[in-house]
């Protein structure tokens, strides 16, 4: 690892509301002559509009294109992520590469992490997850005392989602996208539906909170999650 090198700054964005940036975060990217960041093949890049009012006119920005569809994103666009942002941290410049949400939870920055972080510095900022900005949303507690808190894949077969909904307290059920009906059959063959709380664009203004049964679009956006809760005392005791 060379010591003249540039540093690598992860930084967690959060889910949407600009003022849910990190102090911390903030003062890395208004320090770093580079901001890097995910988008899509055609058009803005939201992470980079959660803090456009940050960024100067100074420093150098490089857009991530990805192509915004369901499935695995090409091994071939990290590779040539990683190697251009290498070449700014070669060149003995700090890069800060944005990531909605927080950068570890299920975020794109993994993937350029794991093929640079061997090689240069990395500062890795935690941000506001979409995990915690959709409990906040719909005012629905995760976990207290000895909870169980189980994050599932809406990619997953209907019998993997079963078996863990089963082993768990509470469950946050992400990526719903295309698998809005397997989710919500899912849910009713165990006799949860009707406790299934739907969140969409937490903290934006388009946020919408619904209850899941009366979800009915077969698709949801991407910025999209369930959480089922099981039934606790309100007094907080076991």
């Amino acid at each position: 690892m060379a010591v003249d090198s540039g540093r690598l700054c992860g930084l967690g964005v959060g889910p949407g509301d600009p003022e849910l940036l990190t102090l911390k975060a903030l003062r890395l990217l208004r320090a770093v002559p580079v901001v890097a960041y995910p988008a899509p093949e055609h058009g803005d890049s939201f992470a980079r509009s959660i803090v456009a009012a940050w960024i100067e006119r100074h420093q150098r920005e490089i857009a991530i294109r990805f192509p915004m569809r369901p499935g695995p994103s090409p091994v071939e666009i990290y590779d040539g992520a990683a190697a251009a942002l290498a070449a700014e941290l070669d060149a003995g410049r700090d890069v800060a590469l944005l990531c909605q949400g927080d950068p570890l939870f299920y975020g794109s920055f993994i993937n350029v992490f794991t093929r640079l972080a061997s090689r240069y510095r990395v500062e890795i900022v935690p941000g506001v997850s979409s995990l915690t900005a959709c409990a906040a949303a719909a005012a629905i507690p995760l976990v207290s005392r000895d909870d169980a808190l189980a994050v599932i894949p809406a990619t997953l077969d209907e019998d993997q989602i079963a078996t863990r909904l089963a082993a768990s307290d509470t469950a946050a059920i992400v990526k719903l996208g295309r698998h809005v009906v397997k989710v919500r059959r899912v849910l009713d063959r165990l006799g949860i539906l009707n406790g299934a709380v739907y969140i969409e664009h937490a903290t934006l203004p388009t946020q919408r909170v619904a209850p899941f049964a009366c979800v009915t679009p077969d698709v949801a956006p991407y910025f999209s999650m369930v959480l089922v809760a099981r039934s606790r005392k309100a007094d907080g005791r076991s």
